[in-house]
């Protein structure tokens, strides 16, 4: 599978790496991991440097309902979100899944592990 996570509890943290191609089932197992274990509130650290996001827009519009089911029911409490991306496409795939969460956590982009580490620690305390 090409979405790889550790879920910390001690920490409070969510590490993802995504490399190579990503499609919706993948994104939908790791949703599904992160609400069984509970891990909702606790920070998100998403490595996408090598990702290849396998989505079409219908796929982008489904991750964006659930995302809205989870805030509206509130079942996701989400936790500050880090993003790593350096490619332009990945980039912009972030931006839309961000944008149609419709969630109210803090979320955003960097372009190194450790940017992207600072901050989230920086969000979390």
């Amino acid at each position: 599978m090409p979405m790889h996570w550790t879920i910390s509890h001690d920490e409070r943290l969510v590490t993802v790496i995504a490399d190579g191609p990503v499609t919706l089932l993948e994104i939908e197992a790791y949703f599904d991991a992160v609400i069984l274990a509970g891990a909702q509130p606790y920070g998100k650290l998403l490595d996408a440097t090598t990702m290849e996001a396998r989505l079409s827009d219908a796929d982008v519009m489904a991750i964006g309902a659930r995302m809205s089911a989870y805030v509206k029911d509130q079942k996701w409490e989400g936790g500050p979100a880090a993003f790593v991306a350096t490619s332009r496409v990945n980039r912009e795939f972030i931006k839309r899944f961000i944008n149609l969460s419709a969630s109210p956590r803090q979320a955003k982009i960097f372009q190194t592990m450790d940017e992207a580490r600072r901050w989230l620690d920086g969000q979390m305390r």
